[in-house]
């Protein structure tokens, strides 16, 4: 649910205004309202159509698919990298020494619940995960930040649902990430991006200097069986080049390559077809198990100080 600091953080998308919270609104000083409505989320926006977002069926099929344990090793290493992110910031290491710092925390498990987050001047930390879907990495980032707060924002009111009741210490808004992100300047400590569209001079201007971006995105050799096998969508060969443009006001501090096997059931490996963009196509099923390589590059971009 949306909180007192969780609101402080947020803007209106008309006039960019503070936010202030009743029961069932939020207000600006121009008297724009927005709704908080029954289903647990907040729709910030300015009244233009949104891009399409996960469909019902594409939601259903995510959240059956990562209750497995498939994408475990994704969901691990993001909750420790945000962990010691947290931890550093609550330690006093300075932006310089951040790099070095999550690079010796290596990819150990992050265990039940980290001590990243801990109250400090300001409030708790910020975690904001942008095309955040139902908050599973969200949720899980907060279960090892055991102070921290989050806000998932999407576009698709079917994930929302989910992810307004992904964790206690979550609230969720539907809002174009594309745009203009409806958040202060200068007010994210840590930028999630998973799988997901990109605005960086937006992700730039939210996140305070010195804080940590992860990015997430799909090497050429995500799922190449399965996509060879029934002829799905290709990873785009110039992701990485674009990417580069898309964050350029940012500095990459560290990136790591993190693959694994994965050996799915027929109705698991429909479940990851149906979650993504092939389930606007024409596919063929599984019709056994299959075998195949999860692999993702994961990002860690600190934002360029001004000139």
């Amino acid at each position: 649910m949306l909180t007192a600091e969780m609101t402080d953080a947020l803007r209106c998308p008309v006039c960019a205004g503070a936010l202030s919270r009743t029961p069932t609104t939020l207000r600006c000083p121009n008297n724009h309202s927005y709704d908080l409505n029954k289903h647990g989320y907040v729709t910030l926006g300015t009244g233009r159509k949104l891009p399409e977002g996960d469909t019902p069926a594409m939601v259903a099929a995510r959240t059956a698919f990562l209750a497995t344990p498939a994408y475990l090793p994704l969901t691990t290493t993001l909750t420790h990298l945000v962990d010691h992110e947290l931890v550093a910031r609550l330690d006093g290491v300075s932006a310089p020494q951040l790099h070095d710092h999550l690079s010796a925390a290596g990819d150990q498990p992050h265990g039940v619940a980290g001590t990243g987050g801990q109250e400090r001047t300001g409030g708790r930390p910020l975690v904001v995960d942008l095309g955040a879907g139902t908050g599973h990495y969200l949720a899980a980032v907060l279960d090892g930040s055991a102070r921290a707060e989050g806000l998932a924002f999407d576009v698709s009111k079917a994930a929302l649902r989910r992810a307004a009741k992904a964790h206690p210490r979550a609230g969720a808004v539907l809002a174009d990430t594309w745009g203009a992100l409806p958040l202060a300047d200068d007010s994210v400590d840590v930028l999630l991006n998973v799988f997901a569209p990109r605005n960086g001079a937006q992700m730039r201007r939210v996140l305070k200097p010195g804080g940590l971006l992860i990015v997430v995105t799909p090497t050429e050799r995500h799922l190449a069986e399965l996509r060879e096998q029934l002829g799905l969508l290709s990873v785009d060969p110039s992701k990485a080049e674009r990417l580069a443009v898309e964050l350029r006001d940012f500095t990459l501090a560290d990136e790591r390559l993190l693959e694994w096997p994965l050996n799915l059931t027929a109705a698991e490996a429909d479940d990851l077809i149906a979650m993504g963009p092939n389930a606007f196509h024409d596919r063929a099923r599984a019709t056994g198990p299959v075998t195949c390589t999860a692999s993702v590059r994961l990002g860690q971009y600190r934002p360029t100080p001004s000139k």
